[in-house]
């Protein structure tokens, strides 16, 4: 962290040392995220190269790494479905903190609601994570900000809302009546509107899960652009990183009977 500072480079820390902070939890994690805007991922790794880290550009369209003896840092400038993007906006409202008697500014609450609440693999939920941020902020929380951070994907967000409410009965009406009002009634408007794109989003959740819906069903797959922000060859370097986090179950159709 000294040696991106000196080398004028923002960062924000996130993964469990600022979960750990809002939640109250601690975790015991081999991994030590940091946040930066993608315009300064290339200088952040040349800073650390220099300093002796073995770096790379794990996946472009979201993640570096840089490995520092037996620590590994993860930078993040995005997220792995590429909607949770890093921004102006992550900085702007950041909390001061200290990590490692360093001073430092952690990723909000809102950005680590928001991009924690696409995490929904078959190995891997984080649902847990955003009822327990819920559980601890809900009262502080820039709720239009939230809603703005969803945007069009604001049934996730509807989602972990209702959850949170079946989790936490006595804490559900800290979750502000004019937001779930807003989400009802969206949820109310589109009740007999089907989407006019054959589009499936749960890729957006889940890199293996719904691979069978694009690959075999003709579904289109909203992370490549224009709707999302991935090229073709981002996905494929990502799905083909399935295999590296374990042994992927291969999906598809199975054979009609005769």
């Amino acid at each position: 962290m000294r040696e991106l500072e000196a080398g004028g480079i923002p960062f924000l820390v996130g993964g469990a040392y600022a979960f750990e902070r809002y939640t109250g939890i601690g975790r015991h994690t081999k991994d030590f995220d940091l946040f930066l805007h993608p315009r300064d991922v290339e200088r952040a790794l040349a800073v650390l190269a220099a300093v002796g880290c073995e770096t790379e550009l794990s996946f472009p369209h979201w993640l570096a790494k840089a490995r520092c003896g037996d620590d590994v840092v993860d930078l993040i400038f995005s997220s792995g479905n590429g909607v949770a993007l890093v921004d102006d906006d992550w900085f702007r409202d950041s909390v001061a903190e200290r990590v490692l008697d360093v001073p430092v500014r952690l990723i909000p609450a809102e950005e680590m609601i928001w991009s924690k609440s696409f995490v929904m693999e078959r190995e891997r939920y984080d649902g847990a994570d955003v009822a327990h941020v819920l559980r601890a902020c809900a009262d502080t929380l820039d709720w239009p900000r939230l809603l703005r951070r969803f945007d069009a994907h604001w049934r996730v967000l509807l989602h972990h809302l209702v959850i949170f409410g079946f989790i936490y009965p006595c804490e559900r009406t800290r979750v502000p009546a004019a937001v779930m009002r807003e989400l009802m009634g969206r949820l109310d408007a589109e009740l007999t509107r089907p989407a006019r794109e054959r589009a499936c989003q749960g890729t957006l959740i889940s890199r293996a899960q719904y691979l069978v819906d694009v690959e075999y069903w003709n579904y289109t797959d909203p992370r490549l652009a224009p709707q999302g922000n991935m090229t073709s060859e981002e996905r494929a370097r990502w799905t083909a990183g399935i295999s590296e986090d374990g042994p992927r179950t291969t999906e598809q159709p199975a054979p009609k009977a005769a």
